[in-house]
């Protein structure tokens, strides 16, 4: 007697309720994979490239938006910060590096940052093709960068005012691309990077045609141009030891600069999204317990039509372990169907969200191997499916053969 192929049949007959407790499974399942997937992604990615930056020294302001933009590059700047100002707070015996960064314009929405090799270093970013950047206007762009806008070595290209690919574009001065950095699925991957000097002197051409187009308007003159203080973006900050954790109360306190710690930003932020990831983790918790009841009635109910079938079986040799394993295969087939169908969902939903990403941040998400938490998913729906199986097929054993027979 084929248990399996009796318990598919049996599943087959009552489509509409073997369909909607497998949609609930699956719904719950879905729910709580593309939750752990989400959170080990973005988990990596903030953990990676926060690693090994302890301070962000930038512009008053919000100390996460500083964070984001500073490190992540997913969010507007503070604001511009004085050169000098930045250096001599860096020259702290506490501080080890300081990588200056400063941004302002972008290509086709992929951010131009200027700063130095100390920064590649940092992220474990090395030149694939071409050579490192070694005067102002030369870039090495990151993998992503080189895919999406097709620029290689040699091109040019003008870059845009802001971080809105639709900003105004510097026309006057262009960029060349010199090299191509190697994937390290780091920030880096997504970033045109070029010297502080290239940033100053784009802007500075772009502010001088500016004033003399306003100053020929006004029948104005200017023979000379007094130089700008030089400004950067932020600063990245590494510690030589852990008490230079001190300094940011003291910078935030006697200085027009603001330090943020990234650890204790990105927790909180973490702490956050945590209340709305739990309560959804909760949700699909509910529906899968939800799926198991309406196994356990489904099942219960198909008992009821089908004691006769059964009582037959039981005359026919059958034993009760059997009719007791058939009636536990169909939760399990069940729990089984609803894991693979929520599986593939999860990895479509990530696969959208990851689009969505990948357009907006240029960040890629899209991993979609099994994570050994989903193993543990499946033990607790294999769990759910029999559980709910098992309870109305206990009925087997009290089952009364002759009086089954004789009522029928």
């Amino acid at each position: 007697m084929n248990l399996f192929r009796i318990s598919w049949s049996n599943l087959r007959d009552k489509p509409l309720s073997s369909f909607l407790s497998g949609l609930l499974m699956t719904f719950g399942i879905t729910i709580i994979s593309l939750l752990l997937l989400l959170n080990k992604q973005l988990d990596d990615q903030f953990r990676k490239n926060i690693r090994g930056i302890d301070m962000v020294l930038g512009a008053k302001g919000s100390p996460l938006q500083l964070i984001l933009s500073s490190i992540y590059q997913i969010d507007s700047p503070v604001g511009n910060i004085p050169l000098d100002e930045a250096e001599r707070l860096s020259r702290n015996p506490m501080i080890k590096t300081a990588i200056p960064l400063a941004m302002g314009d972008n290509y086709r929405s992929f951010r131009i940052i200027g700063t130095n090799k100390k920064y590649l270093d940092h992220f474990g970013a090395t030149v694939g093709q071409g050579k490192l950047f070694q005067k102002d206007l030369e870039v090495v762009i990151g993998p992503r960068v080189a895919d999406v806008t097709g620029l290689k070595i040699g091109d040019t290209f003008a870059s845009s005012h802001g971080l809105d690919k639709d900003g105004e574009v510097h026309g006057d001065s262009k960029y060349k691309v010199v090299g191509v950095l190697n994937p390290t699925n780091t920030v880096t991957d997504q970033l045109i990077l070029t010297p502080v000097s290239s940033v100053w002197a784009i802007h500075a051409h772009h502010d001088e045609h500016h004033e003399e187009g306003e100053a020929h308007e006004a029948g104005e003159t200017h023979d000379e141009h007094e130089e700008e203080p030089r400004e950067i973006t932020s600063m990245l900050i590494k510690f030589r030891n852990p008490m230079g954790m001190m300094l940011a109360r003291g910078i935030n306190s006697n200085s027009k600069l603001q330090a943020a710690l990234p650890n204790i930003e990105i927790n909180r932020l973490f702490s956050l999204l945590g209340i709305g990831v739990e309560t959804l983790r909760g949700l699909a918790i509910v529906i899968m317990l939800i799926s198991g009841v309406s196994v356990f009635v489904s099942l219960y109910n198909s008992l009821k039509e089908r004691r006769y079938e059964m009582a037959l079986m039981l005359s026919m040799g059958a034993t009760r372990a059997q009719l007791f394993g058939m009636l536990l295969l169909e939760g399990i087939v069940l729990a089984l169907i609803g894991f693979v169908l929520g599986l593939l969902l999860s990895r479509v939903g990530l696969w959208l969200f990851s689009g969505t990403v990948s357009d907006e941040y240029h960040y890629n998400l899209a991993a979609f191997g099994i994570l050994p938490e989903e193993w543990a998913l499946l033990g607790i729906a294999l769990l759910i499916g029999i559980l709910a199986a098992a309870l109305p097929a206990l009925g087997v054993y009290r089952m009364n053969i002759s009086r089954t027979l004789a009522e029928e």
